[in-house]
């Protein structure tokens, strides 16, 4: 019996190559359009307003539009069509819709102009202070809209990427011994073919980042760096200040290596670091830290740190230790006096390894030196293989 057409399946819109319909450049845009493939796909906050005669000429059965200018002519086609448009929406600081991650460029754009409170970065937080709890329904959707395309933006980026996590305390300042190793033990990190990954702010969190920036220079540039950056200790009392330097190494020593930064506006002095290549900034603060550990497949160094960083040592111990997302992944806590002493978490983390797979998966080290040795040790590889 053949269906009536109020029961039959939805056509399924045609697959493009690599099974993906997700459009976020204008690039792809002309190349998806070209070969007439345009119907089923999800267009991610591309400016459409020079492609109205593509739009009309175009087969948008099935086709979602998120966040895309486009001229009122084209918008009514396309829905005509049978396509979904999301609109953008005006007044905002940041796009809810973005379909690649942020670089710093995207962040600190006025920097040099109007210092750190001209940045999108800035506005975007002060936007997150006046909305946060009003209860206003369409703000709270706005967030959750962005954040969700963050998490699929990650997800595109770091597709068969080996990556560790760098966790660590935003008070290490520059200029220290413990900024430097931090930095020395990113650089390693990428050397030997991981992407470096961290929580994409200050103190130990740019330190990583910034070493896996000049893993793509010689040994004198991360030495030289170290020396600028200290000028500028902290982010505390000036962000202004603290940004700038950083950027004056990139503009220094331009293209260096990539890494992943993982921010949040949750935490609103926290600004995030220049030296991360690409940043996946939330404003869930629960939805990024899980994240970034979820996708830190090849394991997690953990420096010193206080409150977040003792939260990342258990919201990673506790899929090791139910296997949630299948066999543990290896655990490096650095600096032996900190972690037993200052901030036991080492004893409670070996009491709860005990008997389970994780226990071979865990490692405490004195120097930050040993990290990337002990990680070989507990995945049971050569880190460059």
């Amino acid at each position: 019996m053949q269906p009536t057409p109020e029961h039959a399946s939805a056509p399924q819109p045609p697959q493009l190559p690599g099974d993906d319909r997700e459009i976020e450049t204008l690039a792809e845009f002309d190349d998806v359009c070209g070969r007439g493939a345009l119907a089923g796909c999800r267009v991610q906050a591309v400016d459409l307003t020079e492609r109205t005669s593509a739009l009309l000429a175009a087969d948008v059965a099935g086709a979602v539009f998120l966040g895309c200018p486009m001229r009122e002519d084209a918008a009514a086609k396309v829905r005509a069509g049978g396509a979904l448009v999301f609109p953008p929406v005006p007044g905002l600081p940041f796009n809810p819709y973005r379909g690649l991650l942020y670089s710093p460029d995207d962040l600190f754009t006025g920097l040099a102009e109007g210092g750190y409170e001209a940045t999108p970065d800035a506005h975007a937080y002060a936007w997150f202070q006046r909305t946060k709890a009003d209860g206003d329904v369409f703000s709270s959707m706005l967030r959750a809209i962005h954040d969700d395309s963050i998490s699929d933006a990650l997800d595109e980026h770091l597709v068969g990427a080996r990556v560790v996590g760098v966790m660590g305390g935003h008070a290490m300042a520059r200029g220290t011994d413990a900024y430097a190793g931090a930095a020395r033990l990113g650089r390693a990190l990428a050397r030997a073919g991981f992407t470096v990954a961290t929580g994409g702010g200050p103190g130990a969190m740019e330190a990583a980042n910034l070493g896996a920036y000049a893993a793509a220079f010689d040994e004198a540039m991360l030495d030289e760096s170290l020396e600028l950056l200290a000028k500028a200790p902290s982010f505390t009392p000036s962000i202004t200040d603290w940004a700038r330097a950083a950027f004056a190494v990139r503009e220094r020593w331009p293209a260096g290596g990539s890494s992943v930064g993982i921010p949040t506006w949750f935490y609103g002095h926290e600004p995030p670091n220049a030296f991360a290549s690409h940043l996946g900034k939330y404003f869930a603060n629960a939805t990024r830290e899980d994240g970034l550990l979820a996708r830190s497949n090849a394991g997690v160094v953990f420096l010193p740190g206080a409150a977040g960083t003792v939260q990342e040592v258990f919201d990673n111990a506790t899929p090791n230790y139910y296997g949630s997302r299948g066999e543990p992944t290896p655990m490096v806590l650095v600096d032996r006096a900190h972690w037993t002493e200052h901030l036991p978490v080492w004893p409670l983390l070996q009491s709860l390894a005990k008997d389970r797979p994780m226990a071979s998966r865990i490692a405490l080290v004195d120097r930050v030196e040993d990290a990337p040795e002990a990680l070989r040790e507990l995945s049971g590889s050569d880190p460059a293989s």
